[in-house]
């Protein structure tokens, strides 16, 4: 599986599900469920964001996904 791995469209793949749910319709529901849909929206964001931010590697069939967590530079 890994020798046809491409890695920049996986990670690409991540960028554009991390804006899909971005524009999530929210849908029509309140209180309790609606509190639940934005974490599980927020939690969805963070985690492709993150992929998507990635440098992805793969050495000797170990894919290796570095995100580099720090603030910018002058933030902090």
């Amino acid at each position: 599986m890994a020798e046809g791995l491409d890695l920049d469209a996986m990670l690409e793949r991540f960028r554009v599900r991390a804006e899909a749910v971005k524009k999530r319709n929210l849908p029509p529901v309140g209180g309790e469920e609606r509190k639940l849909f934005i974490a599980q929206a927020q939690a969805d964001y963070q985690d492709f964001a993150m992929i998507g931010d990635a440098e992805a590697s793969l050495d000797d069939g170990i894919l290796t996904l570095t995100i580099d967590l720090r603030p910018p530079a002058g933030h902090g």
